[in-house]
């Protein structure tokens, strides 16, 4: 089906599916795209199946090289994009030529885009999954200059569209309390809906850490057996300054758990770029 040589790339670069659900019971976690959403926007744009492997692009600064004519489409961040010089629109899905070079710049807002190909990316499956897990160190490592990407058949019926007009929205996340919203001051969770969380430098795909001026005040200080741990989480360590967990989530955690976020709102989560603020709504 042909091949994708990576000509330059951002250290954050990763092949992603649907990930590997299943495994937590020996410790693994699902992992795989970040903002689902999106994956699977940029996957039905070439005519995949949803679960077809593609590249996540944190920020940018991918360039890669096709040996054929390829269906390759970007959803996710807005990042601009550009098919031998000419740029092309977002939510997009195009026709590319033999020896064609593919480009993204770094995105204006949001943080994730997703590249995907007609076929899928075909590197071999780990526990059933070709998705990256950046916590365990399970799946392909992440792409890097020089690496070719074999493209592969997961596709179905030519694609009907080549267009998605569909954007995630930026708006507040929507939670419900969680396991262990007992264990905070009485104020604590209308503190957590009604601040402007401010999204740090080293937030990743295992979670989002957020500060602002007053951290979250705990009613209690002893300690929490691990527990089990989902997307969406938001995790309090004794700082009181929450982590959102993402994809790449470890399957239990000691601290407790004040809120999660709703699954439908976690793919929103994915997108906040450092810097970037965050607020919560029940």
């Amino acid at each position: 089906m042909g091949t994708l040589t990576v000509l330059a790339a951002s250290p954050s670069t990763t092949v992603q599916d649907r990930g590997r659900p299943g495994w937590a019971s020996l410790g693994v976690g699902r992992s795989g795209a970040a903002d689902r959403w999106s994956h699977d926007a940029a996957n039905r744009l070439v005519g995949n199946d949803i679960h077809a492997a593609t590249l996540e692009v944190t920020l940018g600064g991918l360039v890669v090289r096709t040996d054929s004519a390829l269906l390759v489409a970007l959803t996710g961040a807005p990042v601009p994009w550009f098919v031998d010089g000419v740029r092309q629109g977002p939510g997009t899905a195009v026709v590319v030529t033999a020896g064609a070079e593919i480009r993204l710049d770094v995105a204006p807002t949001g943080l994730r885009a997703y590249l995907a190909v007609r076929g899928g990316i075909d590197v071999p499956r780990v526990l059933g999954s070709r998705a990256t897990d950046a916590l365990s160190g399970i799946g392909p490592p992440p792409v890097a200059a020089g690496d070719v990407l074999p493209v592969g058949s997961d596709c179905g019926d030519e694609p009907a569209t080549d267009l998605n007009p569909y954007q995630l929205p930026y708006r507040p996340l929507r939670v419900v309390p969680g396991p262990r919203a007992d264990w905070f001051a009485p104020e604590a969770l209308d503190h957590l809906l009604g601040t402007a969380w401010t999204v740090t430098p080293d937030s990743n795909r295992v979670g989002v850490r957020l500060t602002a001026d007053e951290p979250l005040r705990r009613s209690r200080d002893d300690e929490l057996p691990s527990e089990g741990m989902v997307p969406g989480a938001l995790q309090v360590p004794p700082s009181g300054l929450p982590v959102l967990f993402l994809a790449d989530h470890p399957v239990t955690g000691g601290y407790p758990v004040i809120a999660v976020v709703v699954a439908a709102d976690v793919d929103l989560a994915a997108q906040a770029r450092p810097g970037s603020t965050l607020r919560f709504t029940r």
